[in-house]
């Protein structure tokens, strides 16, 4: 080849440098001008008062939701709350606790305790253990839906549904009983005050025909091994604990922190079991609402019908919240709009991005001068 190929190559070469090292530069000075301090375990929410002040007014545009719901009228005990009760309790990891409204009205966790029963399974059992009896994937369907598991062979789609949760239960009973699970309960959510609602749970007991055919169906599948009555009493004890808005920030304070109480650094679960679990309520833990809650929303989080939401904003804080006037799918109404109001505003959304307000201005002007100019 000769010198002059030679020549054209090096500055066919250099010139691809200097683009390259051109669009590197814009990269890095993009990166830089719109540079966000890492949330890490240092994050604080915004001062107190302004805080509180945005919770407020979440919860004033909350409470607009409450008459287009409806309280869980299946369950009778269920059906004599208030449903225009609302109350929230936010703990940060760093910074003071904010609680408001009935953050510190009892009321029962229902499904909300599906997700102690996923963490004990996974600690006693072992993880190997537990995904051969449920899956890990959204259902799609009802939380107590018999579809999924009646028209195939297939092992019940994630823990976090009625029939998931059952089987967990299965796996369960010869290793713990409801008394440890209730101790476990009052530890990891900092609340020596949760008990069982007898009530509650002779008012499940009664009209659990639903839970009842999905036991003997998982038994007849071979899922669960243990006694059904015995596996279904379980279950809906774990169901009829009594906790508050409170009572659920501290545990979604832990899973927040890997595991670990931020205050006498005392480890409740594994970091592997901390993970399982808050990936699990992004995906599972608003049953078939799960993807649009993860979208609007992206805090993971997992609802019972008695109006508990457990939310845990990773690195940041746990949520607790308390609305038993439910939408269709059986999550908290109040409650859901309640979170989507806060979720960006205190930077709680897993996927938090300051342009996005600038963006969704951009878009909307977009639309507009669209509109205007007849091309929507």
């Amino acid at each position: 080849m000769s010198d002059s190929n030679n020549k054209d190559l090096r500055e066919v070469h250099q010139d691809i440098n200097d683009k390259a090292e051109g669009i590197h530069d814009k990269l890095k000075e993009r990166a830089t001008m719109h540079l966000e301090p890492v949330i890490d375990m240092h994050y604080q929410l915004r001062e107190t008062a302004k805080a509180k002040e945005i919770i407020e007014k979440a919860m004033n545009l909350a409470r607009e939701e409450i008459p287009k719901g409806h309280v869980a009228t299946y369950i009778p005990e269920l059906g004599k709350e208030d449903p225009h009760q609302l109350g929230i309790c936010l703990y940060p990891l760093k910074g003071d606790k904010i609680c408001l409204g009935d953050y510190n009205t009892r009321f029962t966790m229902q499904s909300v305790s599906k997700v102690l029963m996923l963490i004990v399974a996974l600690e006693v059992c072992g993880l190997k253990n537990v995904f051969r009896k449920v899956g890990m994937e959204p259902s799609g369907e009802a939380f107590d839906s018999l579809v999924e598991l009646d028209v195939s062979n297939s092992k019940p789609y994630n823990p976090l549904i009625n029939s998931g949760a059952l089987a967990v239960c299965g796996l369960l009973l010869p290793e713990v009983s409801f008394q440890d699970m209730l101790r476990y309960t009052r530890n990891v959510c900092s609340d020596a005050g949760i008990e069982l609602n007898e009530d509650v749970f002779d008012s499940e007991m009664k009209t659990c025909s639903r839970n009842r055919s999905i036991a003997y169906l998982l038994q007849s599948k071979g899922i669960i091994t243990t006694d059904v009555e015995d596996t279904l009493r379980f279950y809906t004890k774990m169901c009829s604990m009594n906790v508050t808005a409170e009572s659920l920030a501290n545990l979604g304070k832990k899973l927040a922190n890997d595991g670990v109480c931020s205050l006498d650094g005392k480890r409740y679960m594994s970091s592997r079991t901390a993970r399982i679990a808050k990936t699990l309520m992004l995906t599972c833990g608003m049953y078939d609402g799960s993807g649009a809650f993860a979208i609007k929303v992206g805090i993971p989080t997992k609802s019972g019908v008695g109006g508990g939401l457990l939310s845990v904003s990773d690195k940041r804080a746990g949520i607790g919240v308390f609305g038993p006037a439910l939408d269709a799918q059986g999550n908290s109404i109040a409650g859901c709009k309640l979170l989507r109001e806060i979720s960006n505003e205190l930077r709680l959304n897993l996927f938090y991005d300051p342009e996005w307000n600038s963006d969704q201005d951009a878009e909307e002007n977009v639309l507009t001068a669209m509109k205007a100019a007849s091309v929507m």
